[in-house]
């Protein structure tokens, strides 16, 4: 490997180590309560490398927070919802939405932060529409398939879908404290799994219900 190369593996090692330092730190305390010195000293970094990558904490928390919808995109990305039937499809994209939401609390952490910035910073993510339309167009094809096949009987939009998805799986998951010490409610994995397909039928069957498009 030639030193240009392994500088370059190097620059991207350490990029990556910061904006998953990142994304524990401000998902941690928040965007107030985060530390850059903190930061850097997680991700093994000094604190100057640190800002000649990202200049200031603005862009350091708009970074992460951008690594956030990236990685989400990019683990639905593997599912191959194209190989699927249109059923199947949507229940791997409510079970990885549960798990990814379970197994990385940062995420929606993330995005209450954000949120409760008023969309502050997302809103000056360039590329943000970009991201977040490459599930769009793929869970377009699977509603389209669907329809075509005469499984969904509701002509639904793909944005509609995802936000319902996206609200099933959320709400269990970021107040799972309060849930299970006032309802006594399962969070577990086994106790999510099982919300997800409960959720997977809710989804399914909506779609398959003749309606008004959605």
């Amino acid at each position: 490997m030639t030193r240009a190369r392994r500088g370059v593996r190097d620059a991207e090692a350490s990029r990556a180590a910061i904006l998953q330092a990142a994304l524990d730190e401000f998902s941690s305390v928040g965007y107030d309560g985060a530390r850059v010195d903190r930061i850097a000293a997680e991700a093994g970094l000094s604190k100057p490398l640190l800002y000649d990558y990202f200049g200031d904490k603005d862009e350091l928390y708009k970074a992460a927070l951008r690594e956030a919808y990236v990685q989400i995109r990019a683990g639905e990305e593997k599912l191959a919802l194209d190989a699927l039937s249109p059923e199947e499809a949507v229940a791997a994209l409510v079970m990885f939405t549960m798990t990814h939401f379970r197994t990385r609390p940062w995420f929606i952490t993330m995005l209450n932060t954000e949120n409760l910035r008023h969309g502050s910073s997302v809103s000056a993510i360039g590329d943000r529409r970009e991201i977040q339309s490459k599930l769009l167009v793929k869970l377009s094809d699977v509603l389209e398939r669907g329809w075509e096949d005469g499984v969904f009987k509701r002509r639904a939009k793909p944005l509609e879908v995802y936000i319902m998805i996206a609200s099933l799986c959320y709400f269990p998951v970021s107040n799972r404290f309060t849930l299970a010490e006032v309802f006594g409610f399962d969070t577990s994995e086994q106790g999510l799994n099982a919300h997800a397909r409960r959720a997977t039928e809710a989804v399914v069957g909506w779609l398959r219900q003749k309606g008004e498009e959605a």
